[in-house]
C-alpha cells in the first residue's frame, strides 16, 4: 500500500515521500482521519519545496473538496476553531427552518 493509500484509509502516518497528482514533490509529515456525522475529514501535515501546509479533504459519500492552509496560518486557524467550537457548545441549537425571521414557526408546504 502506498503513503498516500495508507492516508485514505485512516492510517497515521509519518514521514512517506512522493510525487502528487499535480507533479509537485510533496513530503507527508502527518496524517489522521476523523469521522463525523457521515462525512470523513483527512487532515495531512505535508511539505513541498514551497513549504509546509495543512490539507483539510471531506469526503462524503466519494466526493471530495479538499482546503490548504498554510502552515504560517495554523495557529490562527486552531484559535478561530477553538472559539467556534466553545460557542457551538454554549448556544442552545436552534432549528432555522422551524422559526421565521421573528421567531414565529414557519408553515411548511411540498412544491410539486
Amino acid at each position: 500500500m502506498t503513503p498516500s493509500q495508507r492516508a485514505a484509509h485512516g492510517y497515521v502516518s509519518h514521514g512517506a515521500s512522493f510525487s502528487s497528482p499535480g507533479g509537485a514533490d510533496e513530503r507527508l509529515l502527518h496524517s489522521e482521519r476523523i469521522q463525523i456525522e457521515r462525512k470523513t475529514f483527512t487532515l495531512s501535515l505535508r511539505e513541498n519545496p514551497r513549504g509546509r501546509f495543512l490539507r483539510i479533504t471531506e469526503d462524503v459519500g466519494g466526493r471530495h473538496d479538499t482546503i490548504i492552509v498554510p502552515a504560517p496560518g495554523l495557529g490562527d486557524l486552531l484559535r478561530v476553531l477553538t472559539d467556534i467550537a466553545r460557542l457551538s457548545e454554549a448556544t442552545p441549537l436552534e432549528t432555522p427552518a422551524a422559526a421565521g425571521e421573528d421567531g414565529e414557526p414557519v408553515a411548511l408546504t411540498a412544491v410539486d
